[in-house]
This record gives structure tokens, C-alpha cells and sequence, in this order.
């Protein structure tokens, strides 16, 4: 008896192998899944059946990947490698059986998952344009490690792998049979029939073409690899990511053909495992499903409507209408609309592959005012100004229905001022979306002192629903990431006001392993809503401040204007390459700032605790994530020691970074 995994011989002699993983909604390869696996393989072997058919038992897909909660238990790289050999061993003996396999996959297959699907001889899966297909290790500071790196080159070539791997991202199923992943995509209700057909006829298994298997040559592997480290190196540095060097590095020295390129993978992984990067990429996962897993898995929320067509306004009203939500939308005339609509339908064309979905979309979001009566959420996303936001929540009070959530998408005005022109004050909330809508995942639920507590679930839920990060945060100005990013910028200007040029600014930045220096954020931004929220927040100064001000009053608010700290051409700064390299403190003056106002954000209560201070900040801005979030870096830092830098920088620069209270607690 197994506890994960059903077994059945149907009358065509074939084995059918159902995972089920006992007590989880999701099937995911533990050491107990896989041992029980390794007892069932030899028993093929030893007795084989027509055909092994895997399959999943679970709603939600085939396999989600390694149990990475079993990550953390690793006491060291040699448990890791034997972990990993015996992992290894197992899919070896599986790609040996002497009958045909069979991976029929219905929804996800992803990591270890698609690499036990790679081990059989056939994969199949339910047509789809959903992107769930995939080996997406990276994205934890490693790679591959059950063969994945060796099997995935010999069925699709070098290129096709190597992209798979080094970037992470997930193909759908119509994609991955394009590209030789599979070697069948059926109609739903078909994938039995399907893995019956191919165990019966036995098709030839795939391969690459011939030009892409000369690609795995000695000669040309060693001539490629210069190129594909410097790709590599564009978009990550080695001593912040290892893991896609490591993967370049194991194909170049071993190819896919020998023995040995499983035994480096294994040693590769082993030492990856214990890093830095993937301790805290594996800590940046769970904060995901935290916040995930924080409210219910439905909010009764069919219709939104959103007030407000500007970019804010209209990307949220788009990213609803791709997640199937009916939309409406309006603003002061249909001239204001358009743009939005516009967007939208170029967002639709980019996401949507499946026949009719572009359509669909489009006929989900209209321009139409009079929409917000039927809507169950309304979302308010005009001009940041108090008077204008109360204005208009006193229309839409008196038009919408009285069980509909009412949200504001402020940034930095205090929802209690806010609040004044509102009577049922209990469905009022905030929903901060960060820009770009469609890339970043955090939304900042911020409940007022009055928010009924089934309106603040109903949010929770909505945001869940169209696939972002829902972060519960207290009431106060900036909420927590524009509050802790405030001093960052800030900081910045106090660099520039002391001379150090932009791009050296934002080289430090850089350098820490920010995705993006704060000068150029603040340009892309606009300085004239960093501007607004410095204001509201207290944290403008007259030496930085007057820089900042003297910028707006010229007309130079960034990206958008085409200058701002930066000259703007084809939307892309045009940064001198003579500025001076970042001396040893500008990095420092720049992130402990940040660390301060992250520590300042959990004493005062803005979330519940360090974890979500770092989830926050993370996600909303793209902090660094191999370090883990501001809290987790000063503590591997050493809370003491970075409080001692604070302390001299206060004496040097000034008392902008005496440390908070709040330090004490940690």
C-alpha cells in the first residue's frame, strides 16, 4: 500500500500511476512521494506492464514541483547531493523501464514535475494557452537537479533548454508542443484515450533537428559559451544570482551525451541549495503564499467599475477585464476613455493566445458611466488631491448600490481625511495598485479605522481573484511601500545636492541589486507625484527638496516629459559613461534609510510583522530578492552592526538617520 500514489492495470495491460498527495491540495514531489515512486519503478522493471501511465488526481494540476518546504531542513551540501543522486537514480531507472511511459498532464507540470514528465517517453497534455508548463528552479537560486538540465537539452536542443531554464517562465501547452516539449496536446476528456493510442503504437519519440544537436559539439559549446555568459550577465550578476551561470557552466563543460553532465548537476544543485540567494529566493516564496493563502478563495465580486481613466485608472480596469471580470469604466468625458481602451486592447493582444479571448476581453471592459450602479466594487483613481477624491465619492455614494465595496487607489492621502465625504464609511478601503499594473504583483489593502471587517475580506479575496498579492496594511501615509521608500529617494537627492552624479546614484543602487537605481525610478515614476507624495509624507528637506521642486516647476517630471534628473530618448535615460564608480558609503547612505522606515513601519503596527515588511517591499518595488527584504538583510547583516553605521552617518550627515526605536525590538 501506498499513501500518495494509486495504482490500477486496466485491461490493456496498462499501469496507471496516480499521484495523490495525502493531506495537500497540490501534488508536489517530497522525499516520501518519491521513495514511494522509487518502490513502484522497480516493480515495472521487475514485472513490466504494457505501458506506465502518469497521471494526477488532483483538480489543480499534474505536478507542482519539489517539495520546497523540505528545503530548508538540509544541514548541509553533502545531505543535498545524496538527496539529489538518489532523485537522480530514480528518474534513470524510470527513463530505463522496458515499456513505454506516458506523462498525461492536465493543467500544471513545473521543476520537478516536468522533470519526471521529461524522464518518460511521451508527454501529453490538455490543449491550453495558459502558461503552466515549465522549469522555473531560477527563480529559487538553482536549477534543475533531477536530469532536468541533461534531459530537457537532448529533447528540445541548447537554445530551447537553455532559455527554459535560464529565464524561468512557463510556456503553455500549445507553445511547448510547438517547441517539442510534447508530443500531443488533445482536447480535455481525451488525455486517457490519448496515453492508451501512444503506448499502443509507439510512435518516434521526439528530438531535435540535426543543426541544433551540432550545437552540443565540444568545439562549438566551448564557442558559444563566452556569448551566453555575457547574455547571462545583462540581466544578472553572478555574485547575486549563481544559479544561471551554473546553468550555462554545466552545459558548456558537460553537454547533454555523458554521464557526467548528471553527476556535475547534482554536485551544481547541492552547492546552490546552500547559498544565500536561494535560502532567501526559498523565504521570498513562502512570503508569495502567505499572502496568497490570506483570505478566502472567493469574494462574491463579479463587477467592477472604475472611476478614473487615467494610467492608473485604466490599467487596473484592463488587468480586471483580462482576469474576467465585467468592467466598466468612466471619467470626465469618453476623449479622457479612449486611451485607456486603447491600452487595454494592446494588453489583451499581448496575454491572450487562446481563439476568441482578445474578443472576449474587449467586450468585458466598457466605457460607461452609469456601470457603477450594478458594480460590487468601485474603485476610485483620479488626480491625487484631497477635495477632487472627496467630490467624487460623494457622486458615486449617492449612485452605487449600498452592499458594493468602495475603494480609493490613493497613494499617500490619509483614508480618514478621505473618508469625511463618505456616509457608509464601513465599506470604504483602500486598494493601492503599483504601476506598471501588469507587472508588479503587490496591492496594498488598507483598511480605515471604520472598514467593516467583511468588506476588508471581500478585498482580500478580489485581489487574490485577479492574481496579484493582496498585503492587509494599517492606515497611514504612505501606507508601508511608499513610506519606506520615501527616504530612499530622499536620500538620493541629498547624493546629488552633495554632488554625486545620477548615474552614480543608481549605479550603488545597482550594485546592491536593486532591479532599478532610485534617480531613474523617481524620473519613471514622475517627480512630480514623488514630489506629492514627499509632501504628504514630511520627508521633503529644503537641500534635496529644492532640487525635486526646481524640477516640477520646470516642467521636467521624467519619463513622461522626456527629461527629468535624466534626458529620456525612445523612453530610455541616456546616462553619461564617464560618471565616477560609487564610492564605499553612497550605497549605504542609500538602503539604510530604507531599513530605517522598514523598521519604523512594523513598530508603528502599518503590518503584522517583519515577514510582511519584507513581502511588501519586495514585491511592490522589486528589492533586491536574493537578499531576502530589508529586515532579513540587516538581520544577516547584523542588526548591531548596521545600527553602529546609522549611528555614525548621523553624526556625519545628519539626524535624518538616527536609528528608530523600533530597532530594540528586533
Amino acid at each position: 500500500m501506498t499513501r500518495h500514489w494509486r495504482t490500477r492495470d486496466d485491461a490493456d495491460g496498462i499501469r496507471w500511476l496516480i499521484l495523490d498527495k495525502a493531506d495537500s491540495d497540490t501534488n508536489v514531489l517530497s522525499q516520501a512521494v518519491l521513495w514511494e515512486l522509487a518502490d513502484l519503478v522497480d516493480e515495472a522493471a521487475a514485472n513490466p506492464p504494457a505501458g506506465v501511465v502518469f497521471k494526477s488526481a488532483k483538480d489543480s494540476g499534474f505536478i507542482a514541483g519539489a517539495d520546497i518546504s523540505e528545503f530548508r531542513a538540509l544541514a548541509d551540501s553533502g545531505q543535498a547531493e545524496e538527496l539529489v543522486n538518489r532523485g537522480q537514480a530514480l528518474l534513470n531507472r524510470l527513463e530505463e523501464l522496458p515499456c513505454p511511459t506516458v506523462a498525461a498532464i492536465h493543467g500544471f507540470a513545473l521543476g520537478g514535475g516536468m522533470e519526471l514528465a521529461l524522464a518518460c517517453d511521451y508527454r501529453i497534455a490538455i490543449e491550453s494557452h495558459e502558461r503552466n508548463l515549465g522549469l522555473p528552479e531560477v527563480r529559487l537560486g538553482i536549477h534543475p537537479g533531477l536530469g532536468g538540465t541533461v534531459r530537457s537539452v537532448r529533447l528540445l536542443g541548447a537554445p530551447a533548454a537553455l532559455n527554459l531554464m535560464l529565464t524561468g517562465k512557463s510556456v503553455s501547452a500549445v507553445q511547448a508542443r510547438r517547441m517539442g516539449l510534447l508530443d500531443r496536446i488533445v482536447p480535455g476528456g481525451q488525455l486517457d484515450r490519448t496515453a492508451r493510442e501512444l503506448v499502443a503504437t509507439l510512435p518516434m519519440k521526439q528530438r531535435p533537428p540535426m543543426h541544433l544537436r551540432m550545437l552540443g559539439l565540444p568545439f562549438v559549446r566551448s564557442l558559444l559559451g563566452r556569448r551566453l555568459r555575457a547574455q547571462v550577465r545583462r540581466r544578472a550578476r553572478p555574485e547575486h544570482y549563481p544559479a544561471p551561470f551554473a546553468i550555462v557552466d554545466l552545459w558548456v563543460r558537460h553537454g547533454a551525451g555523458s554521464e557526467s553532465a548528471f553527476e556535475a548537476e547534482a554536485r551544481s544543485i547541492a552547492r546552490l541549495l546552500r547559498t544565500p540567494t536561494s535560502r532567501n529566493l526559498v523565504r521570498v516564496f513562502f512570503l508569495r503564499e502567505r499572502l496568497r493563502g490570506q483570505a478566502p478563495k472567493t469574494s462574491g465580486i463579479r463587477h467592477v467599475h472604475v472611476a478614473g481613466a487615467g494610467v492608473m485608472g485604466g490599467d487596473i480596469a484592463a488587468w480586471c477585464a483580462l482576469r474576467g471580470f465585467t468592467v466598466t469604466i468612466h471619467d470626465r468625458s469618453a476623449a479622457l476613455v479612449e486611451p485607456a481602451l486603447e491600452r487595454a486592447h494592446k494588453l489583451f493582444r499581448r496575454r491572450l493566445g487562446a481563439t476568441g479571448a482578445v474578443e472576449k476581453a474587449r467586450q468585458r471592459l466598457v466605457a460607461e458611466a452609469d456601470g457603477m450602479a450594478e458594480a460590487d466594487l468601485v474603485i476610485e483613481a483620479i488626480v491625487e488631491r484631497l477635495n477632487a477624491k472627496q467630490d467624487l465619492f460623494r457622486e458615486l455614494e449617492g449612485r452605487m448600490r449600498a452592499d458594493a465595496v468602495l475603494a480609493t487607489n490613493t497613494s499617500s492621502i490619509d483614508l480618514e481625511r478621505l473618508s469625511g465625504a463618505i456616509g457608509h464609511r464601513g465599506r470604504f478601503l483602500g486598494l493601492h495598485f503599483f504601476n506598471p499594473v501588469a507587472k508588479l504583483p503587490l496591492v496594498e489593502v488598507v483598511r480605515s479605522d471604520s472598514t467593516d471587517e467583511v468588506h476588508m475580506t471581500r478585498a482580500m479575496a478580489f485581489v487574490n481573484e485577479i492574481g496579484k498579492l493582496p498585503l492587509p496594511c494599517r492606515n497611514s501615509p504612505g501606507f508601508l511601500v511608499n513610506r519606506i521608500l520615501a527616504p530612499y529617494f530622499s536620500e538620493a537627492l541629498y547624493a546629488h545636492h552633495d554632488g554625486y552624479a545620477p548615474e552614480t546614484i543608481d549605479r550603488a543602487a545597482e550594485d546592491f541589486g536593486m532591479p532599478m537605481g532610485p534617480v531613474e525610478l523617481a524620473d519613471r515614476v514622475g517627480l512630480d507625484v514623488v514630489l506629492h507624495a514627499a509632501e504628504s509624507m514630511g520627508v521633503t528637506s529644503e537641500g534635496a527638496g529644492s532640487l525635486l521642486q526646481a524640477k516640477v516647476q520646470a516642467g521636467e517630471l521624467g519619463a513622461k516629459s522626456g527629461a527629468g534628473f535624466y534626458r529620456f530618448r525612445d523612453n530610455r535615460p541616456v546616462k553619461s559613461r564617464h560618471a565616477a564608480l560609487p564610492d564605499r558609503d553612497l550605497q549605504d547612505r542609500l538602503i539604510l534609510p530604507l531599513l530605517n522606515a522598514a523598521v519604523a513601519c512594523r513598530a508603528e503596527g502599518i503590518v503584522e510583522d517583519p515577514d510582511l515588511v519584507d513581502a511588501g517591499v519586495i514585491f511592490g518595488t522589486g528589492f533586491a530578492p536574493f537578499r531576502g527584504g530589508p529586515i532579513q538583510y540587516a538581520r544577516l547583516r547584523g542588526i548591531e552592526a548596521v545600527v553602529r553605521r546609522m549611528e555614525s552617518f548621523a553624526e556625519s550627515l545628519g539626524s535624518r538617520f538616527a536609528p528608530h526605536a523600533g530597532w530594540e525590538k528586533l
